[in-house]
């Protein structure tokens, strides 16, 4: 595709580079350095992600030629009502029979494509510096590229303070669906399980009664996946499958890279019944926390072990005994979530249109097309008004 290769901008200058030109750049694993996703995650999910993504790489230099960040980018073509429910999305998949692109925009996205993102300064002094230089070129990139808009995807609240820029010059910021964390100050699960409420422990104790009824579920963990990837591979699908809103679909690549190229951060969680996989979790640890990426279930017997509760348990009780002190997971699925304790993680979207006419009316109208707005479980949170 046709790029433009540098931009001007205030103080220095944006590159806009393939992959393989980072190769024998030290700034590009600085960039990333410390984070759970480092560059090593955006090169797998660079080569692996299947669909119509096509990944940059912009590297932020001041006028004295030093890098002071890598940002990853892609282009994609995207939905605008994902997470949509009710009248007005079943009325729009009915016009889309007729025009497929109806609601639906080229767009740069800025960040990772599969899972939040984070800013690429090669130092956290430098994430003010970063943003400012993102914002002065990512409309000049998104034009060049023929993108309407320009998403600054998943961002971690604790970017706010540097992003103020982009809230305060054309863009809107709209709640994404947030992870959720549960602080592990326990001994072990059962010091955990006391700290739930009495329904919650009934419920809980009913449904590991019916899962020790049944043959018993043996658990491995390994950091390669690929002996078994034939195997879990479609317990991943049959779970995204049944998801209500879809950005990615994750491939057996994503998964062997992943085990081979970061064996330090991953970990394969596997149940077994009768020598038969019945559920896994991919879940990666960095410093003091275990992030559970995500799962995949055998659905012949899942809901009726309740396999999702129990993998939890098993996932919680390993971290524990590890002496981690914080569990994430990925956004969806949250009342389960909210009984178990846990505080939602918030994720913002900075939304800008490339049209200056049209963006005022645009930065209006998509707070009311944010995902946020249909989930019942969000606002019963403790801290939902961090969203």
């Amino acid at each position: 595709m046709s790029v433009t290769k540098t931009i001007p901008i205030p103080n220095g200058v944006v590159k806009i580079v393939s992959r393989g030109e980072l190769q024998n750049c030290d700034a590009w694993s600085r960039a990333f350095q410390g984070k759970c996703k480092d560059h090593r995650y955006y090169e797998i999910v660079d080569e692996t992600l299947e669909g119509d993504f096509e990944h940059h790489y912009l590297v932020l230099e001041d006028n004295s030629g030093n890098v002071q960040g890598v940002q990853p980018v892609f282009f994609v073509r995207q939905n605008l009502i994902e997470g949509m429910r009710g009248k007005f999305r079943f009325l729009v998949d009915f016009i889309r029979k007729r025009f497929p692109r109806f609601l639906t925009m080229r767009v740069l996205m800025v960040g990772c494509a599969a899972g939040a993102g984070d800013l690429g300064a090669c130092d956290e002094k430098d994430e003010a510096w970063v943003a400012k230089a993102l914002h002065a070129s990512l409309r000049t990139c998104a034009r060049q590229n023929k993108a309407s808009l320009v998403v600054l995807k998943d961002c971690l609240a604790k970017y706010r303070p540097a992003l103020e820029s982009f809230r305060s010059n054309g863009y809107a910021r709209v709640p994404s669906m947030p992870m959720t964390r549960l602080a592990l100050p326990y001994h072990d699960w059962d010091e955990y399980f006391r700290t739930l409420s009495k329904a919650t422990r009934k419920d809980l104790r009913r449904k590991f009664r019916k899962a020790e009824r049944a043959p018993k579920i043996e658990m491995e963990i390994v950091t390669d996946v690929a002996p078994y990837i034939d195997e879990i591979y479609p317990l991943y699908l049959q779970v995204h499958e049944r998801s209500p809103m879809k950005f990615e679909t994750l491939t057996k690549s994503y998964f062997r890279a992943i085990g081979r190229r970061m064996p330090d951060r991953t970990r394969f969680f596997i149940w077994r019944q009768s020598g038969k996989i019945v559920a896994f979790s991919f879940c990666l640890v960095c410093n003091d926390a275990i992030y559970d990426e995500c799962i995949g279930l055998d659905y012949s017997v899942a809901l009726d072990l309740h396999l999702y509760f129990y993998t939890l348990r098993d996932i919680i009780s390993w971290s524990l005994q590890q002496g981690l002190r914080y569990y994430y997971s990925n956004p969806l699925n949250y009342g389960p979530k909210l009984h178990l304790r846990c505080e939602l993680v918030p994720l913002d979207l900075y939304v800008m249109h490339t049209s200056a006419l049209l963006n005022p009316i645009f930065r209006r109208m998509i707070k009311y097309l944010g995902p946020t707005r249909h989930d019942p479980f969000l606002r019963r949170f403790p801290n939902s008004d961090q969203l």
